[in-house]
């Protein structure tokens, strides 16, 4: 295995690193940026925990190479604070529906919603539960973050 030169934009910042071929975006993300937001659940791509968007598109960061983000625009969960710290109206919408418990999901959560309202600003509740497979929670039962999701997706509108 050879190392490999990257660059790869995080949250709006621009990173340089010198990656194996076996390190994860995950790792990336979590140990070489220090941004801990995403989670490391399973390590399998089951849960959603390390959700992210690539390119404007969800991906599990525990199942990508970081040598395949080379060139790529990461978006964290960090990254949704706006510039003067206001929470994007998603993570509102969390507050305000009670949709966050433990909170461990909640990272894989937004980014995964994220996701689907920048592909589709009005979802339906069908299309909420289908944007949001993959991600999973133990505590809240999901309906309040449906609701989240519904009511972030009205606030855009």
């Amino acid at each position: 295995m050879v190392d490999k030169n990257i660059k790869v934009t995080v949250n709006g910042s621009l990173y340089a690193f010198t990656v194996p071929a076996n390190k994860t975006l995950l790792s990336l993300i979590r140990d070489d940026i220090g941004l801990r937001g995403t989670k490391e659940g399973c390590g399998v791509g089951e849960c959603g925990a390390c959700t992210v968007l690539m390119n404007g598109k969800t991906v599990n960061a525990c199942m990508v190479a970081a040598i395949r983000a080379d060139g790529a625009d990461i978006l964290t969960v960090e990254g949704l604070i706006g510039k003067n710290g206001q929470l994007d109206p998603l993570q509102q919408a969390f507050i305000d529906e009670g949709a966050v418990q433990c909170g461990f999901c909640t990272p894989g959560m937004l980014m995964a919603a994220k996701g689907l309202l920048l592909e589709n600003p009005h979802p339906t509740e069908e299309e909420i539960c289908k944007g949001l497979e993959g991600n999973l929670c133990r505590c809240t039962g999901y309906t309040p973050i449906i609701r989240a999701v519904h009511k972030a997706a009205q606030k855009c509108q």
